[in-house]
């Protein structure tokens, strides 16, 4: 798997927004991404030391239209959060 296949977006929410003060960068990555590739994707696009990967399965969602009888439903995705080594930031994401 190329290492542009493995991130698919980073996630901004307000608790990753918080977590990056702390260098942990949160982001949606293939659902065949390992840690590993997940840590080698990070460090090589970004250029920083990654320390942990922490990996979360989402479970897919069934969403209810509001006055509609439609329901929509949302896939199963992967979640990794990932630590960076103290003193690095990754600036791209940094706004």
């Amino acid at each position: 798997m190329e290492i542009y296949d493995v991130i698919i977006r980073p996630i901004t929410t307000e608790k990753s927004e918080l977590r990056k003060e702390l260098g942990q960068y949160t982001f949606e990555v293939n659902r065949r991404a390992n840690k590993q590739q997940i840590q080698d994707a990070v460090s090589e696009i970004y250029d920083v030391t990654v320390v942990s990967v922490n990996v979360m399965n989402m479970p897919a969602k069934i969403r209810h239209a509001r006055g509609r009888r439609v329901n929509v439903h949302l896939p199963a995705w992967k979640k990794a959060v990932v630590t960076v080594a103290p003193g690095q930031r990754i600036d791209a994401l940094e706004a």
